[in-house]
């Protein structure tokens, strides 16, 4: 597989050296030499000095033997004409991905994606961010949640308390604890900062962040049984008035949730107060103390920074949490800042770029792969992938898929049905098998998933 990236900033540097791992051709253009360098010295991929919007550095690349074509710059307009002159120049089966985020744009993907410059699909990272943010509303007692089979299973990550009743057990006993009626699987451990796929021998510890796969109806049963706290999110603080600030308003713009905007431009504070209805807008700074004691913030179950400026979002959630909001999401944009986010005491982070990675993964996935999403970082990821008729897993049980240590069938959708598989079920056509696997490991799991008419 041959991809070119246009881009070598954070977002096409992650994906890049990820798909080098996995020994693909890497071809990666940018402007910028430095860029260029700590791209090649991170990663075994080629790199072209020039802008992705000149046909001529597009031919210099190789667009004529491309198979994915990734337009991932923080320039809207480049990333545009990148895919318009990838369009004349590739051939007519390349993958075309665009990163595109300003609403002039978004507003016509009918015009990008039918017509003009074929675009296969356009990624948004800021509607990722919101919808990042709605699910973690939505499971409080969540670290992290992502959703599969169109939303029908999910996988959450959450932190046990030492009161939970499966701390100290193995999972073989696992239904012994919760109950065997709910369908529940454990797809990963993160231990001392470790990302473990476990075995039915492993032991689950106090501290562990516990990831486990369920039918999403089975959701809050199950967080109930593991004696997570599930109490509902209702009073919320955002802040920040920009454009995820206000895509965010806009989804919480209804009588269940009582949400407040706090934002410091009053141009954007008129903008606000126009486009919303029940949100109420305040204009003033979040890391001025009296403002938020002003505001309640003590009241708040969740305080959401979502401004343009990381350092202000971190230091507006620490201040919040100090002053009593119950849980806070900050949004970083720098992927080094996110290890260090929990351990000074915000609860959550949601970052735009790790979004737009995550939307692009699957798309460059061989196999009927529908969607990836990276655990951990990107130690490992969820993928959801079709049985075609033709794959060699169709008609063979679990246990005899090939699949490498490292690598984990976690669940099934089945028509209607969610199936938790035991090692002697069998696969059969157009099941969504959900498969959490390292990073290591995802070559050899694309080559099972591979149909057999793709790899031969």
């Amino acid at each position: 597989m041959r991809v070119i990236i246009i881009g070598a900033g954070e977002v096409g540097f992650h994906i890049a050296r990820r798909l080098a791992v996995e020994n693909k051709e890497v071809v990666v253009i940018d402007k910028d030499d430095e860029a260029l360098r700590k791209i090649v010295e991170s990663a075994d991929v080629q790199t072209v000095k020039g802008s992705g919007s000149s046909p001529q550095v597009l031919l210099d690349a190789g667009i004529e033997e491309a198979d994915i074509f990734l337009a991932v710059t923080d320039s809207d307009e480049i990333n545009l004409i990148s895919c318009f002159f990838a369009n004349m120049l590739g051939s007519d089966d390349v993958t075309k991905l665009a990163r595109i985020r300003h609403e002039m744009y978004t507003d016509y993907k009918h015009l990008l994606t039918e017509q003009g410059a074929n675009i296969t699909k356009i990624i948004n990272p800021d509607e990722e961010v919101v919808n990042s943010v709605l699910r973690l509303m939505s499971v409080p007692g969540a670290v992290e949640i992502n959703e599969f089979a169109d939303g029908k299973i999910r996988l959450i990550g959450v932190n046990l308390p030492d009161k939970s009743p499966i701390v100290g057990s193995q999972l073989i006993h696992l239904r012994d604890k919760i109950g065997d009626e709910l369908g529940l699987v454990i797809a990963a451990l993160v231990r001392d900062d470790e990302l473990i796929i476990p075995s039915g021998l492993d032991v689950i510890k106090k501290d562990d962040v516990v990831y486990f796969v369920c039918d999403v109806r089975d959701q809050d049963e199950i967080l109930e049984r593991l004696a997570i706290s599930t109490e509902p999110v209702r009073k919320i603080m955002i802040i920040g008035g920009g454009n995820i600030g206000f895509k965010l308003a806009k989804a919480l713009d209804n009588k269940y949730y009582h949400t407040r905007v706090l934002e410091n431009r009053q141009k954007r504070c008129e903008f606000l107060s126009e486009h919303l209805d029940r949100p109420i807008v305040l204009m003033g700074d979040s890391t001025d103390q009296e403002i938020l004691r002003e505001e309640n913030i003590q009241d708040m179950d969740m305080v959401i920074a979502v401004t343009g400026d990381e350092e202000t979002n971190i230091l507006s959630c620490l201040l919040a949490k100090s002053l009593g909001a119950k849980s806070t999401v900050t949004r970083v944009n720098n992927f080094g800042y996110m290890p260090l986010i929990e351990p000074i005491g915000i609860d959550y982070v949601v970052c735009p770029r790790l979004s737009a990675v995550n939307s692009l993964l699957h798309f460059i996935r061989r196999g009927r792969i529908m969607s990836s999403v990276a655990i951990k970082g990107d130690e490992a990821e969820a993928l959801e992938a079709i049985a075609h008729e033709s794959s060699p897993i169709v008609g063979k049980a679990v246990k005899d898929l090939g699949f490498p240590r490292g690598c984990l069938v976690l669940c099934f959708q089945r028509g209607d049905e969610v199936v938790i598989p035991r090692g002697d079920t069998i696969v059969q056509p157009n099941d969504r098998l959900i498969i959490i696997s390292t990073r290591q490991t995802i070559p050899k799991v694309e080559k099972v998933l591979t149909t057999k008419v793709e790899y031969f």
